[in-house]
Parts: C-alpha cells; sequence; structure tokens
C-alpha cells in the first residue's frame, strides 16, 4: 500500500508546473484568472437579459397594449417560453462554469503553495 502512495505521489508532482520564476507563474495564473472572470461575466450578462426579455414579453403581451398589437397569443406564449429556457440554460451554463473556474482557482492556489514551499526546500538546502 505504501509503494502505490508514493507512486501516486510522484505522478502528481510530476504533472505539477516547474516554471524557473515562481513569481511569473504567479501572474500567468492571475492573467488567466482575469480572462476566466470576464468570460464568466459576460455569460452571466448574456442569461439575466435573455430572461429579461422573456420576462418584458410577458408584460407587454399580457397588457392593454400588447394584447391590441398581438392577435395570435400562441405565438407570444411560443417566444416567451424559448425565451425563459434559453435564459434558464444560460443560467446554468453560468453555474457550472462559476464552479469550475472556482475549482481552477484553488488548485492553482494549491500549486503556487507547492511551488513555492519547493523553492523554500531547495533555498534551505543550497544553504
Amino acid at each position: 500500500m505504501e509503494k502505490e502512495s508514493d507512486g501516486l505521489r510522484e505522478k502528481l508532482l510530476a504533472r505539477l508546473p516547474r516554471p524557473e520564476n515562481v513569481t511569473a507563474y504567479r501572474e500567468e495564473t492571475a492573467a488567466l484568472m482575469a480572462k476566466h472572470e470576464r468570460a464568466l461575466f459576460w455569460e452571466k450578462v448574456l442569461a439575466r437579459t435573455i430572461t429579461f426579455m422573456g420576462m418584458a414579453f410577458f408584460v407587454v403581451a399580457d397588457s392593454p397594449w400588447g394584447r391590441r398589437v398581438y392577435t395570435d397569443e400562441t405565438i407570444v406564449l411560443e417566444v416567451m417560453a424559448v425565451l425563459f429556457f434559453v435564459g434558464a440554460v444560460n443560467a446554468v451554463g453560468y453555474t457550472v462554469g462559476r464552479s469550475k473556474v472556482d475549482l481552477l482557482r484553488e488548485v492553482k492556489q494549491v500549486q503556487l503553495q507547492l511551488l513555492e514551499l519547493q523553492a523554500s526546500i531547495r533555498k534551505d538546502r543550497d544553504q
């Protein structure tokens, strides 16, 4: 059992990035996280905008003004249902993406801590 855990430990350490400069790797990680945050922001804006459009369509269709404009109510209901469905799918996509980015952030923090610890051990060994 001890041999298997040593093998697993070696496999995990082998997959750890080995940058020469930990500070540069930290900056690269920060840039990557900022890129993901921007993408998530726009995904959230899209999901909320589509859902808002569905609600606005419902309000307009239900108002006295909307009843004069839309003669066929089934089309209104179908468009409203499609907008709500697309908005809900985008909201789920945003939630999944948010979870992935949060997990990636945690993994990168652990990687940076390991790299700093390895650098500290090497520095102590060299002295």
